[in-house]
């Protein structure tokens, strides 16, 4: 225990940007945070793991890192060897184990309907890039916001490389790292029995279930994700 207030570092997932955690940000610097929203590079899960472990070996210690929906992944294999990250937080995110790919949990339980709503956007390297189809984007992933605040979102989307998409997770962190597990009940993008999975593979503190809410939890339900980080500040602080 530090006696000190932790920095609360936020990694967004594929189809998003850093402003989704606005309403999470403001209300953990009101409890006295300081907070930093990475701005992840949704290129390779290796690749975008390296920057974010760049910047965790800056911030000054304690660190409690939170990762929505791709971010988990990245944030689980950036923080494996940072011992400045004391507790995880994963928001609707993924939690792969070593060896397992986001494609391969996005389709391990029933019920994700993102396959059908890509769009794809072949790059110069002969890779691609995913998009949500922004007609497609309010109900796919963000249902139980305002239509209006949806469709900005749809158009401010940054794409998913399917590099990162495919990529074997390394050695996450969650296993010798304390984990919290935040996650909406009607999540199109990753099925609600994978998140119950990995936050029981993972032996998470916490498992929170967000009645009605959506995929975009950090915008649609930011009193619930800011209580779990929260929480898990208090357990390092």
């Amino acid at each position: 225990m530090t006696g000190k207030k932790p920095t609360v570092v936020l990694v967004h997932g594929a189809f998003a940007e850093s402003s989704a955690w606005n309403s999470v940000t403001e209300r953990l610097q009101a409890a006295g945070h300081r907070v930093i929203a990475f701005a992840n590079p949704l290129r390779s899960l290796s690749g975008d793991a390296e920057a974010l472990r760049s910047l965790l070996t800056s911030v000054e210690e304690p660190v409690v890192l939170v990762g929505h929906s791709y971010g988990g992944a990245v944030a689980s294999n950036a923080a494996r060897d940072v011992p400045g990250v004391r507790a995880l937080v994963f928001v609707a995110a993924f939690a792969p184990e070593s060896g397992e790919s986001i494609g391969e949990l996005t389709g391990k339980f029933p019920g994700s309907t993102l396959p059908d709503v890509l769009d794809t956007v072949p790059l110069a390297d002969g890779t691609t890039d995913f998009y949500i189809r922004q007609d497609a984007f309010h109900q796919q992933f963000a249902a139980d916001l305002p239509a209006k605040e949806a469709a900005l979102n749809a158009a401010a989307q940054r794409p998913l490389r399917d590099t990162a998409l495919n990529e074997a997770s390394g050695e996450p962190a969650w296993k010798s790292v304390p984990s919290w597990f935040v996650f909406p009940e009607l999540d199109r993008n990753i099925p609600l029995e994978a998140h119950s999975f990995m936050a029981e593979r993972a032996a998470a503190r916490e498992a929170t279930l967000v009645p009605g809410a959506s995929h975009a939890l950090p915008a649609s339900s930011p009193e619930a994700v800011t209580t779990t980080i929260l929480n898990a500040a208090n357990s390092v602080a």
